[in-house]
């Protein structure tokens, strides 16, 4: 939280509003300026030694661990969530001080056909798993299709379900359309949570991003997510600051809190501390929690266990030692 800020008390989860197109249509983007404080966010603040290892530990906390390839079978799945249980060698988390943690991963995300696996690989352990759905990654199947896949997932025991919205509508400036397509995701979902991937990179202007950001949590969103990764353009700093203080205005008029997840080449450690930066800065540390942020990943985790082993020992290894699947 920043100097002056006042903490809004948690109502709980989001509940959404009705459609308010005035303040959709106040919505702006000044390109140039958000591409420079996001470009001042990782050139002033840098985090070293013991305190680089303690954000890449909350990075891993923080993480939805991703398997999306059209050759899933059972046993990558299976392996997958193995991972998510116990995400760093115990070697690794010894030398660090930190085996009591009981480090893993926030969720692990699936196809809707995979979610009988992995909810059988992950009982007991505590880890949600998350289902991409309606149409995904495109979202342009019939919307009684869409939705039946949402509901399918949920009876299938998926905790969370990320479905990503029709870009046309935001094209054309159909915003009770994206409304209502969401609205109607969010009913399907019943108890399951709901993030709503924008899909970014194909929205065409900054200030698009900041009005479906908008939209979406009006219409009862629990997250909204940058990218199914299959996109072009991913997640990227700047998009992520438009979405992030869409939340932060969205919090100060409604009092929800509504969480966040970039996604989309997300490869890197430094990439997981910058976005980790963005959330302090912006939102501060109410949303560097797992309820309230996430890292969609599928390779990032490897470079995290690298690095951290690099801190605790001195050395490298090599990839091969932190299999993914």
């Amino acid at each position: 939280m920043k100097l002056g800020q006042v903490e809004t008390p948690d109502l709980g989860r989001n509940t959404g509003m009705p459609l308010d197109l005035d303040w959709v249509e106040e919505v702006r983007a000044n390109r140039s300026a958000i591409e420079r404080r996001a470009a001042t966010l990782v050139s002033r603040r840098t985090v070293k030694k013991q305190w680089q290892a303690a954000w890449l530990l909350k990075a891993i906390a923080c993480m939805d661990l991703t398997t999306l390839g059209g050759d899933d079978t059972p046993g990558t799945v299976e392996r997958l969530c193995a991972k998510a249980r116990r995400p760093v060698r115990s070697d690794i988390l010894s030398d660090l001080g930190v085996e009591s943690l009981g480090l893993r991963v926030a969720a692990v995300c699936v196809y809707h056909s995979m979610v009988p696996t992995a909810v059988r690989a992950l009982a007991g352990s505590g880890i949600p798993v998350a289902a991409v759905a309606a149409g995904f990654p495109h979202g342009l199947s019939p919307l009684p299709a869409r939705i039946a896949e949402i509901r399918a997932s949920v009876d299938a025991g998926a905790q969370e379900i990320d479905i990503v919205i029709d870009r046309s509508h935001v094209l054309r400036g159909e915003w009770r359309a994206v409304y209502e397509e969401v609205a109607a995701f969010r009913e399907a979902c019943g108890p399951a949570h709901l993030k709503t991937i924008l899909a970014t990179g194909e929205l065409g202007t900054l200030r698009n991003v900041g009005r479906a950001s908008m939209v979406c949590m009006m219409a009862g969103a629990d997250f909204i997510k940058t990218s199914t990764g299959k996109e072009a353009a991913n997640a990227s700093l700047p998009v992520g600051l438009v979405m992030v203080r869409a939340i932060r205005e969205y919090r100060d008029r409604t009092g929800f809190r509504v969480g966040f997840k970039p996604a989309g080449g997300i490869r890197t450690a430094v990439q997981a501390l910058h976005w980790l930066i963005l959330m302090k800065e912006e939102l501060g540390d109410t949303w560097l929690q797992p309820d309230l942020f996430r890292l969609g990943a599928s390779t990032l985790l490897t470079d995290i266990e690298r690095q951290l082993e690099q801190y605790a020992t001195g050395r490298y290894s090599a990839v091969h030692r932190h299999p993914m699947g």
